[in-house]
């Protein structure tokens, strides 16, 4: 790659010259009558949508937020700023009203970034008295805290099992143990046994952590189960153990953690396991064994010996913003309700441990650049729409996502909008844009009545709707919406599908591209395609702004129980 000023500034140009020619072109889609005319009985009436998607836009959009200028846009770095500013252009450009803070674009996010300052140090004590050290890199991995630069802790150890709370399903691991002032050590995920987007909240590190700090104990240790080493071996956590992690800083500038009473301590190696478990009133290898059955009944117990585990965290302020625009509704009732489409602009930045001659920068063409793009053609779609939305739309473009959605957990906290008009998220990120699609994967869609709204908008542009292709990955949790779940919110993930082609060139860019300079513009990006995604998606958004009624949970929902209170706007009467 090379560092090219000129094609970045090259292609806002050329964007800027083609918007009035776009806006003038004529409402009869070739993407959405050529998907209509093979969709069976459709044929009859082939269906003419009043948003024709241009490739070149998106293409232009693209050039410029994943060029070597960007730096690979890692949120608080100049070239995030640069591509965010860029992004708050495009909106003013389309004539989108600011609806950041003090009647701007921008949404100032105050982040705190933190890195392990050193390898730490971890010891057991025995009930002999002997002292047995873990050995850094072999045995442990420090996690670095983002309150304090140095901690310590010394407690005894609890062995929990998963460290599952589930009442609905009849769990507790934590029923007859004591961890009040004690370390628990937990299994990373959740039994298979689950259904695969519950089993992804049950197994998130922070649902895990506020359950411990609910009874009191004042850390915790993970360990893998013997699959989660297969999958994730614990050498790749050594490879990156110093690099920043991220949250943001809450009012009186103290980072935002939950369950900071009980925080992460550290993660062991099945190696560092054993030696936890030494003299256990259960062998680790049954442990492990129970752990992979469907149910993953492991009963808790105490672990002979106490732990001291001293982290020393590396703790800098930092600062980044999202970009969120607002498109005023049309119905006078309506358009104080709001459908948020979101996507972040944030990518990994530059590697630092390339090599000479390397390639360094990460520059997120597919990761998520190409969600941007999407957005910003979605809202020129509903600019230069003759029938205005009925409710309001928010273009939300978000920092931190690269660093645990952190700039949708600051919105979600801290909305510029009325927060209980929030009716729904589409989240867009990383489409893999380099096959011609059939099928789209809409996570969440059948949890509540976003489901029949985003099958209605896609079966009118003839795209299949399809289940989760990989649901021991439990992407559902894993990308922005989800923080407007934990806000009640009901939201839908999209991406492209598998049909067609897709499996194999999702999974291909997953093993070759996926986090790597190698996402760049040299990939054969199909920019059709990408007018096709934008196209389902702006039909799924004017669904969706344009429905008699506000989207609900479905009742009995399991996210709709968790993060929706009685009397909440979205649930389900």
């Amino acid at each position: 790659m090379s560092f090219s000023r000129r094609a970045a500034l090259l292609s806002a140009a050329l964007l800027m010259v083609a918007q009035p020619v776009l806006a003038a072109t004529p409402a009869s889609p070739p993407v959405a009558k050529a998907a209509a005319a093979k969709t069976g009985p459709a044929r009859a009436k082939a269906f003419v949508s009043d948003f024709t998607p241009s490739p070149e836009a998106i293409r232009a959009h693209m050039t410029f937020l994943a060029d070597d200028l960007m730096e690979g846009r890692e949120a608080g770095t100049r070239g995030y700023d640069i591509a965010a500013n860029y992004v708050a252009a495009q909106y003013a450009l389309l004539g989108v009203k600011p609806a950041g803070d003090k009647g701007g674009y921008a949404q100032r996010v105050p982040m705190l970034a933190f890195k392990n300052a050193s390898e730490g140090a971890f010891s057991l004590t025995g009930a002999d008295g002997a002292p047995v050290a873990l050995k850094f890199g072999e045995d442990y991995i420090p996690s670095a805290q983002a309150q304090a630069a140095d901690v310590t802790v010394d407690a005894p150890l609890v062995f929990v099992g998963f460290g599952v709370v589930a009442p609905e399903k009849g769990r507790d691991d934590y029923a007859g143990l004591d961890v009040k002032g004690k370390i628990v050590v937990l299994l990373t995920g959740a039994p298979t046994a689950f259904q695969t987007e519950e089993r992804a909240h049950y197994g998130n590190g922070t649902v895990k952590r506020l359950e411990a700090a609910k009874r009191g104990a004042v850390g915790v240790i993970t360990m893998s189960t013997t699959s989660g080493e297969k999958r994730r071996p614990f050498e790749r956590g050594v490879n990156g153990y110093r690099e920043w992690r991220m949250t943001w800083r809450e009012a009186n500038d103290v980072g935002h953690v939950r369950g900071v009473s009980s925080p992460t301590l550290a993660s062991i190696s099945l190696k560092g396991a054993a030696k936890l478990f030494a003299g256990a009133p259960t062998p680790l290898d049954a442990v492990l064994a129970a752990a992979e059955t469907p149910d993953g009944a492991v009963k808790g117990f105490d672990l002979p010996a106490k732990a001291s585990v001293t982290i020393k965290t590396e703790i800098e302020k930092r600062e980044s913003s999202n970009v969120v625009g607002l498109i005023e509704g049309s119905d006078p009732t309506l358009k104080a309700q709001t459908v948020i489409l979101s996507a972040h602009l944030d990518h990994i930045g530059i590697n630092e441990r390339a090599k000479p001659g390397e390639d360094r920068i990460n520059n997120g063409a597919l990761d998520n650049a190409s969600g941007i793009a999407t957005l910003l053609e979605v809202a020129r779609g509903f600019k230069n729409a003759k029938v205005k939305p009925k409710r309001s739309i928010v273009l939300l473009a978000v920092t931190g996502e690269e660093k645990g959605l952190i700039g949708s957990e600051y919105f979600a906290n801290n909305p510029t909008v009325a927060r209980a008009n929030i009716a729904a998220d589409v989240n867009l990120d990383m489409p893999v844009l380099l096959y011609p699609f059939t099928d789209v994967v809409a996570f969440g869609a059948d949890r509540s009545t976003l489901g029949a709204a985003v099958a209605k908008a896609a079966g009118r542009v003839g795209i299949a709707l399809s289940g989760d292709p990989l649901p021991e990955e439990g992407l559902f949790t894993r990308s922005d919406h989800y923080r407007f779940v934990e806000q009640g919110v009901p939201s839908v993930f999209l991406m492209t599908g598998f049909q067609n082609g897709g499996e194999k060139a999702f999974k291909t860019f997953l093993a070759t591209q996926y986090h790597h300079p190698g996402d760049d513009l040299q990939q054969p990006i199909d920019y059709a395609a990408a007018a096709k995604f934008a196209l389902v998606n702006y039909e799924i958004a004017r669904e969706l702004a344009n429905a008699p009624a506000r989207p609900v949970w479905k009742k009995g929902d399991f996210f709709g129980n968790q993060f929706a209170p009685a009397g909440h706007p979205s649930t389900a009467k």
